[in-house]
């Protein structure tokens, strides 16, 4: 079952810029299960609203890439701070450039 999420971290949004581009650097964006990611500018700092073919794949995302990845390249204060997150069953999902569809 799909699996979307979105987070929400206050603080500099530099720290995406930084952490995400790490990451494009490191995996060429090919993240076995992730099937869309958003990253967006907030008030209070920035979101990230992804959906993954599962939950599991998420989890094992954040495991085995982005929290190590993060303590490498984000400062203490920048990997400490406040996170929430919203998890959502995604609906319906349309990527035209891959032929991909979602309808649940």
């Amino acid at each position: 079952m799909t699996y979307g999420i979105i987070t929400t971290i206050t603080g500099d949004s530099s720290m995406y810029d930084k952490l995400h581009g790490e990451l494009l650097q490191r995996t060429g964006g090919q993240i076995a299960g992730l099937l869309l990611h958003i990253g967006k500018t907030t008030e209070q700092g920035f979101q990230v609203i992804e959906i993954w073919e599962s939950k599991d794949q998420f989890d094992r995302c954040n495991r085995d890439i982005i929290w190590p990845l993060a303590s490498q390249v984000l400062t203490n204060d920048a990997a400490a701070a406040p996170v929430a997150t919203e998890e959502f069953e995604p609906r319906g999902l349309v990527i035209p450039a891959t032929g991909r569809t979602l309808a649940e």
